[in-house]
């Protein structure tokens, strides 16, 4: 877990080992530069609960992130969504039928089946 502060804002977010080591395979086989490279974690309007999950490989972080450094990754967050994301554990669960990212988010309200929507 890290937290990071800046004059911008505080964002606590929690990266676990299983997930930490899949970005870190994702931002690899992209071929990101590793010394700059990190994960976009953010939050969208949409969704069938009112926001949905966002996750991409960038290059570097925009002027105005907060960069959080989580077991040698690095999350990007903008300001938008560090209101929604302040908390949220994500991780990586691998089952027979599926596998991918995960959000437990303590801001939500509801969510709905699909695990990347929710509302606050």
């Amino acid at each position: 877990m890290t937290t990071t502060q800046h004059d911008r804002a505080t964002v606590q977010l929690t990266l676990t080992p299983g997930a930490a080591e899949q970005v870190r395979k994702v931002i690899e086989g992209e071929g990101a530069p590793a010394a700059t490279a990190g994960l976009r974690v953010g939050v969208l309007p949409g969704g069938c609960s009112g926001f949905k999950y966002s996750l991409s490989i960038e290059d570097q972080p925009a002027d105005d992130d907060v960069v959080i450094e989580a077991d040698r990754v690095r999350l990007f967050v903008d300001s938008f969504s560090g209101q929604y994301l302040n908390g949220v554990t994500i991780d990586y669960v691998v089952t027979m039928q599926s596998s991918g990212f995960t959000f437990e988010n303590p801001n939500a309200t509801g969510g709905c089946g699909c695990g990347t929507s929710f509302t606050v």
